[in-house]
């Protein structure tokens, strides 16, 4: 947000030369429209102006106009220029480009099975815990209270195998907020779980418990619940998603294809230098600008 003469002036020069790239290119799909012979006719042009009056709630085109000019300073001619403008600009990309854009069954299987990685669901893991907190003291963990909560834990752990249920045991004397939910937990990405904790899954098969496992925040005791192996999503399950992707980027590569090829059967004349080398200036740019919409 310019706050003076000299911050405007620096946010025009790195507004314009996208700006004046755009125009151009717009200026050229216009002109290729007109060459083509579309055009707003009148009763397209009277349907449009209809249907913004319904919506509106305009009672009559006199209302209408008068609401026009207050609103965005234009008179119905200037309209009609907008309106028919944007028409062409979708027409050509409608007819010149969409209809070259296609995507059959067998290319969104290749794309899938080259990209696999990307509709699979990451492993999890499903587990219980008892946490047995080591307090710190001023000089650190002293070698007693470890030795104290590492043998907690283990008595823990005793309990369950003595044939006391997990959950319960974790809401007698676990230090872990998940002992509200019997110290459940999951399913978690594995990817997500810390390293230590992930060598202890690890070599776990489902209901064991672990021997206690030291932590930064003190002693756990796990049981492995369920695990889930990385599974690919069904081809029908995510055809649309890599249709939507696929054909977006091929419009998007064949919109600026052709661009360039206008660009290269234009004449274009530069009435002033400043803005032509603005425009060149952009050129750089202007190509992973389009593909990947200015972000």
């Amino acid at each position: 947000r310019a706050t003076t003469d000299a911050e405007l002036r620096q946010a025009l020069l790195e507004v314009t030369p996208k700006v004046i790239s755009t125009a151009v290119d717009e200026l050229l799909i216009v002109e290729q429209g007109r060459q083509l012979g579309y055009q707003l006719s009148d009763e397209q042009f009277q349907d449009l102006l209809n249907g913004i009056k319904e919506e509106n709630n305009f009672a009559t085109d006199e209302e209408f106009q008068q609401a026009l000019m207050q609103a965005e300073g234009m008179t119905m001619d200037e309209l009609r220029n907008v309106m028919e403008r944007q028409m062409l600009i979708n027409q050509v990309q409608q007819v010149e480009i969409l209809r070259k854009v296609t995507l059959t069954d067998s290319e969104a299987r290749e794309h899938y099975n080259n990209n696999l990685d990307d509709f699979t669901e990451p492993e999890t893991v499903t587990m219980r815990e008892i946490l047995i907190r080591v307090p710190e003291s001023v000089g650190g963990v002293s070698v007693v209270a470890d030795e104290s909560a590492k043998r907690e834990a283990e008595e823990a752990r005793q309990r369950i195998f003595a044939g006391e249920d997990f959950a319960l045991v974790a809401v007698a004397v676990s230090d872990a907020a998940s002992k509200a939910n019997g110290g459940l937990i999951g399913p978690l990405d594995l990817a997500f779980v810390n390293d230590t904790v992930q060598a202890v899954l690890a070599t776990m098969e489902v209901d064991e418990v672990a021997p206690p496992v030291r932590t930064p925040a003190g002693y756990h005791v796990f049981q492995l619940v369920a695990r889930t192996e990385p599974t690919p999503r069904p081809f029908e399950e995510v055809r649309d998603t890599i249709g939507n992707s696929v054909f977006s980027e091929r419009r998007v590569k064949e919109y600026l294809s052709y661009l360039d090829r206008l660009r290269e059967e234009a004449d274009i004349d530069w009435k002033d230098d400043l803005l032509k080398q603005a425009f060149e200036s952009y050129e750089p740019h202007r190509a992973q600008d389009i593909i990947t919409g200015g972000q």
